[in-house]
């Protein structure tokens, strides 16, 4: 059966001589979609629920921690709750796929208790912060950061249930939480619920475009070195009060977005996963591609299954977990090009087509941005991205 001509194709006659590099990344997209469901056999938004999975989560009768650590040997959960030593009976167990699990009865954690992974691995050992953990905190006075027990008595319940964007026009006012006060200090998700958000509402905005907040080590990099993907920055406050923060701006009629830094991560290794299991390329390219030459930072390699399961599920999480009205991707040009879009000009069509493109990468953001979509059909999606690679918005057909 032939293919019917893809509406980017029909709209711009000056694609044509690129239809057959366009179709082959439509082709793999939906090749990739149905490898990752099953043949369909699921839905791309429940595959991407590995936040629901992986990570601490309370149960009926106690707790279950799960961590994805292939190259590891012996992880031990160790917190406040063991004097930070390895006890044997916070020793987690290894399951299928490279995957760890341990199961808490309800007195062995309580909120708030800090902890981390000690993981061992053929030749070294190190601690870890989880990479699915969803909240991390630093001490004031070590600098040390941590992963945190978050499960409060009473969870935040949103009051605005449904809530869809006003996008006739879509009136932006990006901000950064941290900034966005006269104080000489880091400013808080309540500070900015109290204080700015009723003046962005007076200056006739509809939307609000929060920079970088998922949980980074370097406050000078503006949230965008990412250390902690499902973490809401704790510099700003809790999870309950940015879930407030975003609840009042709908009920105030006012969209929020979020930028989700899915370009690079920071190279930290204790904080970060850099080398999280003694497996430096465990979620990154490998060789010269695995580090950016200009940011200082790591490049996920998005031809990894596992790894497009954790950054999908990292896109339903926050719409999910925090009614996120979608996101500004971070870095898209860097993201498209083996040279990051470093040195180029962009001038002509087959600079776009010229197999300098990282096929993976556009792959996993068509996925994405379909996903994205399924979980949230008023969803906002916007590209950070200065070559103009035709057709990048385009919805997926």
């Amino acid at each position: 059966m032939e293919q019917k001509r893809l509406k980017v194709l029909i709209n711009d006659p000056w694609l044509d001589p690129y239809e057959g590099a366009i179709n082959g990344r439509y082709s793999h997209a939906l090749y990739k979609k149905s490898e990752l469901t099953n043949n369909g056999k699921q839905t791309l938004s429940e595959f991407a629920s590995g936040y629901l999975y992986f990570g601490l989560h309370r149960t009926k009768d106690g707790w279950i921690f799960r961590e994805w650590a292939p190259n590891a040997t012996q992880i031990y959960l160790i917190g406040t709750f063991t004097g930070w030593k390895e006890n044997e009976k916070y020793a987690l167990k290894r399951s299928e796929n490279g995957n760890w699990e341990i199961k808490l009865p309800a007195d062995a954690l309580h909120h708030e208790d800090l902890y981390k992974l000690k993981i061992y691995w053929i030749g070294g050992q190190g601690e870890r912060i989880p990479a699915w953990a969803t909240r991390v905190v630093q001490d004031n006075t070590t600098k040390i950061f941590s992963a945190q027990v978050w499960s409060p008595e009473k969870s935040y319940e949103f009051k605005v249930k449904d809530f869809k964007p006003n996008t006739d026009p879509l009136l932006i006012y990006e901000c950064h939480i941290g900034m966005a006060q006269k104080e000489e200090k880091v400013g808080t998700y309540k500070e900015f619920r109290e204080k700015v958000l009723p003046r962005i509402v007076k200056g006739g905005y509809n939307c609000i475009q929060i920079m970088a907040i998922q949980e980074h080590p370097y406050y000078g990099s503006f949230g965008y070195h990412v250390s902690s993907f499902f973490s809401a920055s704790s510099r700003f406050g809790t999870p309950d009060e940015l879930k407030e923060l975003i609840d009042t701006a709908h009920s105030m009629g006012v969209a929020v977005i979020m930028d989700i830094v899915h370009s690079h991560a920071v190279k930290n290794e204790i904080e970060g996963l850099g080398n999280f299991a003694g497996d430096p390329n465990q979620f990154f390219y490998s060789g010269g591609r695995r580090e950016h030459p200009a940011w200082d930072s790591l490049c996920f390699d998005y031809g990894k299954n596992e790894v497009v399961h954790f950054l999908l599920s990292n896109c339903k999480f926050w719409l999910e977990e925090y009614k996120f009205d979608g996101f500004r991707f971070d870095g898209i040009t860097s993201m498209l090009y083996y040279s990051h879009g470093l040195g180029e000009a962009f001038t002509h069509y087959d600079f776009y087509f010229n197999g300098h493109q990282d096929d993976n990468a556009i792959c996993y953001l068509t996925l994405a941005n379909d996903l994205i979509h399924q979980v949230n059909p008023h969803a906002i999606t916007i590209a950070e991205e200065v070559s103009g690679m035709p057709g990048l918005a385009v919805k997926f057909e």
